[in-house]
Parts: structure tokens; sequence; C-alpha cells
């Protein structure tokens, strides 16, 4: 008994990591027998053998990835500001209050209090690994602020020119995730330093690509993921997710609503290959999934099938059936389909 095609049915299917619009208008043809030749579909194509990749290519802007702005913590003065586009690494004077420096120091756990003899937490063993590097010693690198802790940090606050308080005030260091480099300045040396007040926005001294994808692309980016790049010049490398965040943008005219989108950080290694760009537009292809070697079909070769599911249908010389089929990945407008009676080279139907 020939299988039934549901009439008139209109399908949209959504799929693995793909989302492929297919409207499918369809006959319910004659139970018996073969297809009459007036019937044959107005176009055929034959199922083929490849590598399909749900991929898509956006627009990216080569620069060093996300800003992130440093704030004052100490009432005075500012005596010194950076200048734009220093690198500046752990120990280091970000910019000075009154003439003392707010130093750099690596760590991903902000600064949040005074670190004195008897405090404990994971702020005290981020500063101990930064003394350690910094070459202090007699001291051990724990959660513990000992007096051993504190006559290490007067040794750096003499050798900085500090009060040897032995206490780390909050704001007298900023911890960042590594060295930094300096995107802007906020303020100017002579200015009042304030709490709050804003001195200036960093990024890594490492060149990445920033990326804005829609929401429902946001399964394109999957942290540590590898994407392919092509430079200006034609140049192509391989880079790698790194970061990803989503973003809400203000609207732009009165009254109107704002958009949400997906910022995407490309980190790579081949620094050298983007040597010559300081700021670029860049292509960026992204690959959610991929099959290798499957039988795929145009996706407006998919039926819905009356009893449920998908099929095809093959044409066999002058008469045709209904054959169903699993579906896997679509891409590329074809879909990866299975079957018993689906082998590479079979004649489908496809509609106008």
């Amino acid at each position: 008994m020939r299988r039934k095609v549901a009439a008139g049915v209109a399908v949209v299917v959504v799929a693995g990591a793909a989302t492929a619009g297919m409207l499918v208008f369809t006959q319910t043809r004659s139970e018996a027998g073969d297809t009459a030749a007036s019937e044959l579909p107005p176009s055929t194509a034959e199922v083929a053998r490849q590598t399909l990749n749900d991929s898509h290519d956006a627009d990216g802007e080569l620069g060093y990835g996300v800003t992130t702005t440093i704030s004052n913590r100490l009432p005075g003065t500012l005596t010194s500001v950076p200048e734009g586009d220093a690198r500046i690494a752990r120990g280091q004077a970000l910019y000075k209050v009154d003439d003392k420096p707010v130093v750099l120091m690596y760590g991903s756990m902000p600064a949040y209090r005074n670190l004195a003899d008897g405090v404990e937490g994971l702020d005290v063993r981020q500063l101990e690994e930064n003394l350690r590097e910094l070459g202090y010693t007699g001291f051990t690198v724990d959660d513990e602020y000992t007096s051993a802790t504190a006559t290490a940090v007067a040794n750096w606050q003499e050798d900085l020119g500090l009060d040897e308080t032995g206490i780390v005030e909050l704001g007298r260091v900023v911890f960042a995730d590594g060295e930094l480099r300096v995107d802007s300045v906020e303020a100017k040396a002579g200015e009042p330093a304030t709490p709050g007040q804003k001195v200036l926005t960093h990024t890594g001294v490492a060149k990445a690509i920033t990326v804005e994808l829609e929401p429902a692309d946001q399964r394109l980016a999957k942290e540590d993921t590898e994407v392919q790049v092509e430079l200006p010049d034609g140049k192509k490398f391989t880079g790698r997710v790194d970061e990803v965040s989503t973003i809400i943008q203000p609207g732009e005219g009165q009254n109107a609503e704002p958009t949400t989108k997906v910022e995407v950080i490309i980190g790579f290694d081949d620094q050298q290959a983007a040597e010559s760009y300081a700021l670029a537009s860049v292509d960026v292809t992204f690959t959610a999934d991929k099959r290798e070697n499957v039988l795929t079909v145009p996706v407006a070769a998919l039926l819905a099938l009356a009893e449920g599911g998908f099929g095809v249908e093959v044409v066999e010389g002058g008469a045709t059936r209904y054959v169903p089929v699993d579906t896997g990945l679509f891409a590329d407008g074809r879909v990866e389909i299975s079957g018993s009676d689906i082998t590479e080279g079979t004649v489908v139907g496809v509609p106008k």
C-alpha cells in the first residue's frame, strides 16, 4: 500500500543545530499502483553523499577584545596618568594619587577590602602569590595574612616609596587577569581624585576579534570552539571562541526598544598574522556542527507524511513512491537523511 502524504500541509522544520524554513505543499495520490506520468513531480534531484557544515559567516572587528574600566578608590589628587596604548605589567604603577602609585597585580578577584594581619580569604592568597612573583619572601602563600605577610608587604611598600604600614589599603592595588594595555585615559593629572572616579579603560595586550551575533545564532559560539578568520588582505588563520556574553543595546530613537546581541571574543595564537593591523574589519566563519560522508537532499524534497514524520518521493522511471526518512543536520539548503530504501544516486521529487 502506498503511503499518504498530508494534503495542503505547511511544515516548518527546526532540526539539530540549524533552522531550515521549509514550506511544503503536497497532494494525496492514489493508494493503489504507480503514479501516472502526468503526476510525476515537476523537478527531481539525486540523493548525494557529501559533508554538511552548519556554518555562518559574520563580520568581526580586529582589535584587543573586551574593554574594562578602572575606577579610583583613593582620595587626593591625580598626579600621574598613563599614555594611551601603554603596556603595564605586574608590580608597575597604573597611575598615581598624591604622587604614590596605584599598582597592578594579577588575579581574578577584585580588591574589595583592606588586607592586614589576621585577615583570611582568597584575596589574601592572590596578594601573596603576586608578592612571591615580585621577589618577596619570608611568608607562606596561603589564605592567611600573617605577621610574615605584613613584613613582606612593608618591604614592598618601602620599595615603592609608600608608608611602611604592612597593610594594603583598599585602592592601592588593582587586580587584572594579566598584563594590560591602556585603551583610553578618562582623567587628567591635576584633577581631584575621588572614590568611584573613572581613570582609564584597558584591554589585554593580545589582539582579539569581537563579533556581534543575533541571539538566534548563539548556538554557533561555544567557548573553545574553533573559527576561521579572514583578514582584509585575504590571509586566513584559525581562532577560538574565548568569551561569550549577552549585551543589551539601548534603542537609538525616542521610545525605541533596546536590542539584545551576543558578543563573542575570539582569540588566536598567530598574532604575527595580524601584526600589520591596528584595527580592521575581518570575516569570521563559525561552524556549529559538521556531518561527514552523509546522504543529503534539498530541504524542499522533504514531505510531511500523514502518519507522522518525513519522507521523500522516490522517482523510479515513470512511477513514484513515498519513502519515510530520518532527518539529521540541516545546512546550506540541504538536509541529511537516512532510510532503508535511500542510497546515493536515488532520484527524488522536488516541488517547484
